[in-house]
């Protein structure tokens, strides 16, 4: 079977159980799993599903920090067509209720120590799913046949991440097999350093399962027949334990980057090991690049730019274009990497002269079907084949894109994607909130910090505690505001509209984009 043919989870379990069986496929603590166990494996999940009447088409959802059990099931339920959808585990009750109610989930899987979330969430549901525990799963994966099975093919739906909304509720982008390994052929045929894994290299999945981010290691790893090390979650002193465990490859977001690089531990840490550290979420501060290259000088430096929709990275910025002096490119998102097709529109969807700031859309086999149960969202966000970012940016003569200002008004802390009407929904109810509006503000660790700007009700005094609580019982917490501000008026436009550009302007003022 040739590299271009496979397009599907079935297919790359398949070849590696076969061209490697010994080698190890996921790996969590000392709990390992080699490509021919896997094989093995995922047949008993396959079984053990079937037997709760979960089939193509069927979604089951993880609910649990990143776990090798929960790489596991993805990689069975895909090899037949069941959809994972990982939630994110810093979710509150009520937006886990409302991810498993759109999924229409049958099961719910738990990683450990969530037995209590989930219960809370099933019990606002009219019809939850069915809740399996780590310990009954993985007995009933040993009871369970490794039989034969219908694969599913590279255009069946396999996995459904959920991205903050606008409006409020999340949306699940339904991704399928040939969205999550398409562009791996164009990119080997470009003949990039970094798109080339030995067969001894180790890639390290500590970032959430619930993003792109996360999951998208794992794939990485299945596609190119490497070792997945998995760890819960972040950790620095984590990070730097996999680099003695001779992990190439990270993705990281900046902010945990520095974490690493300014630990005790990084000084005395052999990272001899790592080929590349990418990064994505945000640009890489000159003096972080700086302090990482003196700690990690065996590395070379990779920013991803991409979105949930489309699976991940369509931009990246090469390690050619990283300079300690800083260069006009380091400020920039990259450039299309291949397989992808980038250009930036006006208002009237024609592609704008280079150098003129408008939407950044994009063309590639990676972007996602659909978003699930949402065909007006779909058809706004998707036309013609090509996903509308909600990113404003420009596209220099040499196709490197700068990204000026989010459309959507999205605000990214910590490489978390906040939205502010969720926010603004969840604060509008607090008895002393007459209006309110959420905005990203400067944050030299996180990137961009939320912040709400309040009008009190008439005869009412805000307490900015009482709020910040009154928003951790409803939202994650790194939904939840940092700080408040009780203004007199809100600014808004000759419509009504609020004007969150004119509440942010003090406080980008002197930089020179509205993100950071």
């Amino acid at each position: 079977m040739s590299q271009a043919e496979k397009l599907s989870f079935d297919q790359f379990i398949r070849h590696w159980a076969k061209e490697r069986p010994d080698n190890i496929a996921l790996e969590q603590d000392d709990d390992a799993l080699t490509f021919g166990e896997l094989d093995t494996r995922s047949r008993k999940i396959v079984a053990m599903l079937a037997a709760r009447g979960v089939g193509k088409s069927d979604r089951i959802a993880w609910l649990g920090k990143n776990a090798r059990h929960y790489f596991e099931l993805f990689y069975a339920a895909a090899r037949v067509g069941a959809v994972m959808v990982p939630i994110g585990w810093r979710l509150a009750a009520p937006e886990i209720a409302y991810i498993l109610g759109d999924t229409g989930a049958k099961l719910l899987f738990l990683g450990e120590g969530f037995e209590e979330l989930a219960a809370k969430a099933c019990g606002q549901m009219d019809a939850p799913p069915e809740v399996i525990s780590t310990a009954d799963a993985l007995a009933a994966i040993d009871a369970a046949p490794a039989g034969d099975f219908t694969p599913a093919g590279p255009d069946d739906a396999v996995l459904q991440l959920y991205t903050s909304g606008t409006t409020g509720n999340p949306k699940g982008a339904v991704l399928t097999n040939r969205n999550l390994f398409a562009l791996r052929v164009p990119s080997e045929e470009e003949g990039q350093p970094w798109s080339h894994f030995d067969e001894d290299e180790a890639i390290l999945v500590c970032m959430p399962c619930a993003h792109i981010g996360g999951t998208g290691l794992g794939i990485m790893a299945m596609g190119s027949g490497i070792r997945a090390i998995v760890q819960a979650e972040f950790t620095p002193d984590g990070v730097l334990d996999a680099f003695e465990q001779g992990i190439t490859r990270l993705f990281i977001v900046p902010a945990a980057l520095q974490m690493v690089v300014q630990h005790p531990r990084a000084k005395s840490t052999d990272m001899s090991a790592i080929k590349y550290v990418l990064y994505g979420a945000a640009p890489i501060p000159l003096d972080l690049l700086r302090e990482a290259v003196k700690t990690i000088p065996d590395a070379g430096f990779l920013q991803c730019y991409g979105m949930t929709e489309t699976t991940g990275t369509i931009a990246a910025l090469p390690p050619e274009d990283h300079d300690l002096d800083g260069n006009q490119r380091m400020k920039s998102a990259g450039k299309a990497v291949p397989g992808v097709e980038l250009k930036v529109i006006g208002e009237d969807g024609e592609e704008l002269p280079r150098g003129e700031v408008g939407e950044l859309i994009c063309k590639s086999p990676s972007n996602m079907a659909c978003y699930w149960n949402l065909p007006d969202a779909t058809e706004s966000s998707l036309k013609d084949g090509w996903m509308h970012t909600g990113d404003a940016a420009y596209m220099d003569e040499d196709g490197y894109v700068f990204i000026q200002d989010r459309m959507k008004d999205m605000i990214i802390s910590g490489g978390e994607n906040v939205y502010p009407a969720q926010v603004e929904s969840a604060i509008y109810g607090h008895p002393s909130v007459g209006e309110v509006a959420v905005i990203g503000v400067p944050d030299d660790k996180w990137g961009e910090a939320v912040k709400a700007c309040i009008v009190a009700k008439p005869g009412m005094e805000v307490d900015e505690a009482s709020v910040i609580e009154w928003t951790k019982e409803r939202l994650a917490g790194f939904k939840v505001p940092r700080s408040i501000d009780v203004i007199e008026l809100m600014p808004r436009n000759a419509s009504g509209k609020i004007l969150r550009k004119d509440l942010r302007a003090p406080y980008w003022e002197g930089r020179e984009r509205q993100v950071n």
